[in-house]
């Protein structure tokens, strides 16, 4: 068994953040909204094999009766299994069933990537703290709207949460 297989264990979840062609599209640094992607799709079919959960979050701007262009997930992301969540702030687990549904399958650690570091993914992190999770994020997996805010979050920040790792350490 590698040791990636040992990090992560039954009881964790990957938790992907807004990966939504809009968002997707935006410049961001210092990885492309595709590499993520191209990641996240990586992680996604890690632990769905393991037989572990896939969390899907995306947000829906409140008070608007259409969302922009581009605001589903990205093409082939989700998978039948998956649990989808549809957040209306900044974090996922505000005004959602997140935390019900994590809950009730006995996870204990979320594993966070996606966009955008400091925001979706970092509030999302922070509340699932709060709530009593164990957190780890995948640094490579993730990408801000400025390469020194996603640095600062992955180096300064998240390690006073929980593991920094890459995506390599999962798949």
């Amino acid at each position: 068994m590698t040791e990636a297989r040992t990090i992560a264990t039954v009881t964790s979840a990957l938790i992907l953040i807004d990966l939504m062609p809009r968002i997707i599209a935006l410049p961001l640094a210092p990885h492309t909204g595709e590499e993520v992607l191209a990641r996240c799709h990586r992680l996604a079919a890690a632990f769905r094999a393991d037989g572990r959960p896939v969390v899907m979050v995306r947000v829906d701007r409140p008070n608007v009766t259409e969302q922009p262009p581009g605001s589903d997930f990205a093409e082939g992301l989700v998978h039948p299994d998956d649990i989808v969540i549809v957040k209306r702030t900044v974090g996922a687990f505000h005004g959602t069933d997140l935390h019900t549904e994590l809950t009730g399958r006995g996870v204990d650690t979320l594993v966070h990537a996606g966009l955008v570091t400091t925001m979706g993914v970092e509030s999302t992190a922070r509340a699932a703290s709060d709530h009593g999770y164990e957190v780890e994020f995948v640094a490579d997996a993730m990408s801000g709207l400025a390469a020194d805010e996603h640095d600062f979050a992955v180096s300064r920040t998240f390690p006073r949460f929980g593991a920094v790792r890459e995506t390599a350490d999962f798949v």
